[in-house]
C-alpha cells in the first residue's frame, strides 16, 4: 500500500505542475485567476463526489472493486492528459512559439533557481504557510468536530469539515473572474490570510457552530487559491515558469508533511476511536493561528517589495494602460537581461574589414 501511494503522490504532483504550466502559458493576460479558480473548483468536485461515493460504492461491491474503479479514473485522467498535450503542441504550432520556448528552456539552468526574485520566494512562502493551516486541518476537522461539539455523529462531523471543499467548489470560479476583473492580487492575499486568523480563532476558544468555521474557511481558501498560484507567472520568466511551479509545489508540500508531524505531536494519541483532550485541540488550532500570522508577514512583505518593483502584482487591471507598456515577468537576473541587450545590437565592424 506504501508503494503505491508513493507512486500515486508522485504522479499527481507532477500532474498538477504540469497542469498549472499549461494554465499559465495559454491564460497569461487573459482570465488567468478564472483558469485556475475553474482548475481548483474541478479538482475539490473530485474530492466532494469521492467524499459522497465512495464509501457507498465499497459497501456495495466491494473494496476490491473500489479500487478497480480508482485504476478506471486513472485511465482516464491519462487519456484526458495526452489529448491536452496534443492540443498544446498544436496550439504553440500554430502561433510559431514552438521552436522559440523549446529554445528558451533550453536555457534555463538548475543554478539559475538562485536568481528567482525576492517576490517569487515571498509568494512561495506565502502559499506554504497557507496551505499550513488548511490541509492539516481539513485532516483533522471531522475528528475535531466529535470531540469538541457534542451532538455531531461522525457522519455529520464530516459533512461539517466537507463544507470547506463545498465552499470552494461554489466560489473558486466567482474568485477568479473577481480577481481576473479587479487585480489587486497581492492585496487579496493578504487579506485572504488575516481573514482566515478568526476561523481558528474561533475553533480554538469558542463554542459557535463549527459550520461557520468551515465555510468561512472555504471562502478565504477560494480567493486565496485565486489569487497565489496564478500570481507566479507574473513574477518569473516565461521559459522558467514549470520550474517555478514546481519548486512552490515542493515547497508547499514540505510544509503541509512539516506541519502534519508537528499535529500528529501535538494531538498525541494514536487511536483514532480515543478522544482527544480539548488543551490538545487547542494548542493545535493554536499552531494553525501561528502558521496563519506568519503568513499575513510574508504576504506583507510580499506586497512591500512588489510596490518597489513595478508593482505588478497589484495592477487595478489587466487592461490597464501601465499592464500593456510593461512586461509582465521579470529577467532572472539584471546581468542577462543585459546581455540580451548586447546580443540584439549589430556587431561592430573592424576598420581593417
Amino acid at each position: 500500500m506504501l508503494t503505491g501511494r508513493l507512486l500515486f503522490g508522485s504522479g499527481n504532483g507532477s500532474l498538477t505542475i504540469v497542469q498549472n504550466r499549461i494554465t499559465a502559458f495559454w491564460f497569461k493576460g487573459k482570465e488567468l485567476a478564472l483558469a485556475f479558480g475553474l482548475t481548483l473548483a474541478f479538482s475539490r468536485l473530485g474530492s466532494i463526489l469521492n467524499f459522497f461515493l465512495t464509501q457507498r460504492f465499497e459497501a456495495k461491491f466491494g473494496m476490491q472493486w473500489t479500487l478497480w474503479g480508482g485504476a478506471l479514473l486513472c485511465a482516464l485522467g491519462l487519456m484526458s492528459a495526452v489529448v491536452v498535450s496534443s492540443l498544446d503542441k498544436v496550439g504553440m504550432r500554430q502561433l510559431g512559439l514552438d521552436g522559440a520556448i523549446r529554445e528558451e528552456s533550453r536555457k534555463v539552468r538548475i543554478g539559475d533557481v538562485k536568481r528567482l526574485s525576492l517576490r517569487y520566494w515571498l509568494l512561495v512562502l506565502t502559499i506554504m504557510f497557507f496551505y499550513n493551516g488548511i490541509f492539516p486541518f481539513i485532516a483533522d476537522a471531522s475528528k475535531f468536530v466529535e470531540d469538541k461539539y457534542d451532538n455531531y455523529t461522525q457522519r455529520e462531523a464530516a459533512y461539517v469539515a466537507g463544507a470547506v471543499y463545498d465552499s470552494s467548489l461554489v466560489l473558486s470560479a466567482s474568485a477568479g473572474v473577481l480577481i481576473d476583473y479587479v487585480g489587486l492580487r497581492g492585496i487579496f492575499a493578504v487579506a485572504c490570510a488575516v481573514l482566515t486568523l478568526p476561523v481558528f480563532g474561533l475553533l480554538a476558544f469558542t463554542f459557535v457552530a463549527p459550520l461557520v468555521s468551515t465555510i468561512w474557511l472555504g471562502v478565504t481558501y477560494s480567493f486565496a487559491a485565486a489569487s497565489m498560484w496564478p500570481s507566479i507567472p507574473l513574477v518569473v520568466p516565461q521559459a522558467t515558469v514549470g520550474t517555478a511551479m514546481g519548486l512552490a509545489t515542493s515547497v508547499q508540500m514540505i510544509g503541509i508533511g512539516i506541519s502534519n508531524l508537528v499535529v500528529g505531536q501535538i494531538l498525541g494519541t494514536e487511536s483514532s476511536d480515543s478522544k482527544i483532550p480539548l488543551w490538545r485541540w487547542q494548542r493545535m488550532m493554536i499552531f494553525m493561528l501561528a502558521n496563519t500570522v506568519a503568513c499575513i508577514v510574508t504576504s506583507s512583505l510580499l506586497n512591500v517589495v512588489d510596490h518597489r518593483q513595478g508593482g505588478t502584482l497589484n495592477k487595478l487591471t489587466k487592461r490597464s494602460a501601465r499592464a500593456e507598456r510593461e512586461p509582465d515577468t521579470e529577467p532572472l537576473s539584471r546581468g542577462e537581461q543585459a546581455e540580451d541587450e548586447d546580443e540584439d545590437e549589430p556587431p561592430s565592424r573592424s576598420i581593417n574589414s
